[in-house]
């Protein structure tokens, strides 16, 4: 098991400290987020808070209280220290996954700072190695939708692939246009992210649209009911699940069992999760792809490693950080990522 290889990694721990990152994106929101850094034995260790509130990463630094991290631990012994912490003080966040999105950030940057404790890398205590990483745009269309954004990226580098959004306001033409670039790898329904913003309700003609207009692409979070699991039926080994996926009792009580999932680490909350359910995808042959989050710092390196190490060769939704800038320009990463010459802890630069 995967977790047996870090489980017992010794974590000495001094303090920590936080530091809060914002940046405009591409989607047309400024992202907040936490830098999380522990701090122990002349080393330091970072992990990313990415919850999606930016009120709560200003209470955060707010806050007066002191979590109770300092001491000596297996790592193992600190995620049960961690479970047991409210990081969310005299203050119930808006969705219950926040709170393993902050744990995750004191977790991963617990597993950066034992490893580099012990002077390792990921790859070399799991007895694997980092490959290049490919990778996939996310981005959204223009309002209305005319499939001119995704157009103007491929003149800029005719290599890219694509991972989108469809709405209610994509037409057969639009459909067809971007079908006809043949870079479209996944379209993500958001059928899953119910009372969010970001929610899309459930439309079996735009599904239809999508099913019949990209017959190769994965469909990412269906809402499925009455109205739209027929048209499922036969497309099944298509259909990847993002939103719902954090942990391995949540992949079983999927509708069925998937072929594709995206595996955003941050979701998962633990460094045990995580790697259970890597195991899971392992033994049931369920394919994987990588996910992020509007990452601004150390975040976006883990994610890297950990697409390197255990799917570097699907569609990752692991874009450079700068592909999420409102108007990316100069000379921007190409894919594959080439990992890197030397690495130490969790970092993949």
């Amino acid at each position: 098991m995967l977790y047996d290889h870090v489980s017992d990694l010794e974590l000495e721990i001094e303090g920590y400290d936080l530091e809060q990152r914002e940046r405009d994106t591409s989607s047309g929101f400024t992202r907040a987020t936490t830098i999380v850094s522990l701090h122990g034995d002349g080393e330091t260790g970072r992990g990313e808070d990415v919850t999606y509130d930016n009120d709560e990463h200003e209470i955060l630094h707010g806050t007066s209280a002191d979590f109770p991290v300092a001491g000596e631990y297996s790592l193992d012994e600190f995620s049960d220290r961690l479970s047991g912490i409210d990081f969310f003080p005299g203050d119930e966040p808006n969705q219950s996954i926040f709170r393993n999105y902050r744990q995750w950030a004191f977790e991963s940057a617990a597993l950066d700072l034992a490893l580099r404790q012990a002077d390792t890398n990921l790859a070399d205590r799991l007895g694997r190695t980092y490959d290049p990483v490919r990778f996939v745009v996310s981005t959204r269309l223009e309002d209305p939708p005319t499939g001119d954004r995704v157009l103007d990226w491929l003149d800029r580098n005719p290599e890219l692939a694509f991972k989108l959004d469809p709405t209610a306001e994509w037409t057969s033409e639009v459909i067809e246009r971007l079908a006809e670039t043949d870079a479209v790898r996944i379209l993500d329904l958001k059928g899953q992210y119910h009372g969010t913003t970001v929610d899309q309700p459930a439309d079996p003609a735009l599904y239809e649209r999508i099913i019949e207009g990209f017959p190769e692409a994965l469909l990412e979070d269906p809402d499925l009911n009455e109205g739209t699991r027929p048209l499922f039926e036969g497309e099944e080994t298509r259909v990847s699940w993002d939103y719902p996926i954090r942990g391995v009792e949540t992949v079983e009580d999927l509708p069925w069992e998937p072929e594709w999932l995206n595996v955003k680490p941050s979701r998962f909350g633990s460094v045990q999760s995580l790697f259970d359910t890597i195991d899971y995808c392992r033994d049931h042959e369920i394919q994987m792809y990588g996910g992020g989050q509007f990452e601004l710092g150390v975040g976006r390196e883990h994610i890297h490693a950990i697409a390197s190490l255990f799917y570097p060769d699907a569609p990752n939704d692991v874009a450079p950080g700068a592909y999420n800038d409102p108007d990316p320009s100069g000379d921007l990463p190409t894919s594959p990522l080439a990992p890197p010459e030397t690495a130490r802890g969790l970092s993949w630069i």
